[in-house]
């Protein structure tokens, strides 16, 4: 029995001594995606106005690193703010940790190089080269055109800076450990030909992240199955929870029965020069899609996505969009 109680003893401590050094290497040697390039972004007038582009209204860099109005339906911009930082994603969205949207302005983002900002975009780690949680999609970004993305680091530089600091953002346990094996070296993409309609449409799409918000996430992590069927849950600081809808291609309880006039209609219809986003009182439904942001998208690119999400499995997943 002696001999039993030590061997079993033993291979308890050999177990937590594994665990103890794969933890410690972890913390210790990853993130791993390399050092920041060395380059210099030629700011030409071309990259300014694809990256704002891109910025405002596909990867909509700037509904997360600004001051959304959630008293006005959609929760749109407030003036003034833009790349100011601040916005919260902590555990009351399910996320394992509160994490906040950085400073994106030059008073935020001076001192960073463009080999940095690019790191961070693509790659997931920040300046001192420590891993960033995913709410900013760098797994995405990582897969767009390495162009597109110099051309959002050149517009980030042009726009007002903004002094606002931002408490660091902080990972629950045992995330803050996982944390540390996310970030991924980036597998640049091209942006495809305008003629492939279904593959420009998977482009924007992953530019755009929709698949972070269209399926339905437990502790951070996509639950398997459920791809763009909706039901992602945003507490809404007017009250009651709103969810993301269904966008697969399910005729009962997606978007199946769409055309793509529809579609279209749908972001275009706040994109009216008389359109003014209406005021939501205590309680009322709102939504979190950036309208306003994705109404100046290009039709052509809301087309190609259109036709992408035609390519996607159905999913029958009915969802309730808003209880109180």
């Amino acid at each position: 029995m002696k001999k039993a109680f030590k061997l079993f003893f033993v291979c308890i401590l050999c177990l937590l001594m594994a665990a103890i050094l794969g933890i410690s290497y972890i913390v210790i040697f990853l993130p791993n995606v390399g050092s920041p390039e060395t380059l210099t972004i030629q700011p030409t007038p071309e990259r300014i106005e694809r990256g704002k582009y891109l910025a405002n209204s596909v990867t909509v860099c700037m509904d997360c690193h600004s001051t959304r109005d959630w008293n006005q339906f959609s929760g749109p911009l407030v003036e003034g703010t833009l790349g100011k930082g601040g916005e919260i994603f902590d555990q009351r969205y399910g996320f394992p940790g509160s994490f906040h949207a950085r400073n994106i302005t030059p008073s935020g983002i001076g001192e960073w190089t463009d080999g940095q900002l690019l790191r961070a975009i693509a790659s997931g780690v920040d300046k001192k080269g420590r891993a960033l949680f995913p709410v900013m999609p760098h797994p995405s970004y990582g897969k767009m055109d390495k162009e597109d993305l110099l051309s959002i680091i050149a517009y980030l530089r042009t726009i007002a800076p903004i002094e606002n600091k931002v408490p660091d953002s902080k990972a629950d346990f045992p995330m803050n450990i996982i944390l540390h094996t996310i970030p991924t070296k980036a597998e640049y993409g091209h942006a495809p030909d305008s003629n492939n309609l279904v593959e420009r449409g998977a482009y924007y799409f992953n530019a755009a992240s929709c698949g972070d918000c269209h399926t339905k996430q437990d502790k951070g992590e996509k639950i398997k199955g459920m791809e763009l069927a909706g039901g992602f849950e945003f507490p809404m600081k007017t009250g009651g929870i709103v969810r993301s809808s269904n966008i697969t291609p399910d005729k009962t309880t997606g978007i199946g029965g769409w055309d793509e006039a529809a579609f279209v209609k749908r972001f275009k219809a706040y994109g009216d020069s008389s359109y003014r986003p209406p005021h939501i009182a205590e309680g009322e439904f709102n939504s979190v899609m950036p309208w306003t942001m994705y109404k100046n998208m290009k039709e052509a690119d809301l087309k190609a996505i259109y036709a992408y999400l035609r390519t996607v499995p159905a999913i029958n997943n009915k969802v309730v969009k808003f209880s109180k």
